[in-house]
């Protein structure tokens, strides 16, 4: 038995990680950033407080999803910067595929705009 993560061991992810991992599949971005995104996607309630942000970005780096950014000029030595790891992105695309069979699920079962289910 391997002792090396699999995508597979991080879904579901929560809300607001998925928010990061979504976030940073666009590049690099520090905490604030990532906030900015959310609301620019409309997600509403969903947009993470920053107490919720930070406990969520130690979590995602300590299991290796993400990374502090080192290659950056930033104005501002509060601002890290994080950005997707290679396992980040796979469990993002695996966590992005989940949601998306549970949303076609839904459209059968007519859930998401009137009509029989099929």
């Amino acid at each position: 038995m391997s002792n090396v993560a699999s995508p597979e061991d991080f879904v579901p992810l929560r809300p607001v990680e998925f928010q990061v991992l979504l976030s940073l599949s666009h590049g690099p971005r520090h905490g604030y950033r990532i906030i900015q995104d959310a609301e620019e996607r409309g997600e509403g309630a969903a947009v993470p407080g920053l107490a919720t942000l930070y406990r969520a970005l130690r979590r995602l780096e300590t299991s290796g999803l993400i990374q502090q950014w080192e290659d950056h000029t930033a104005d501002d030595e509060r601002r890290r910067p994080y950005a997707l790891s290679e396992l980040g992105r796979e469990v993002a695309q695996l966590e992005a595929r989940r949601l998306a069979s549970q949303l076609r699920s839904a459209e059968e079962a007519a859930l998401l705009g009137g009509g029989a289910p099929r």
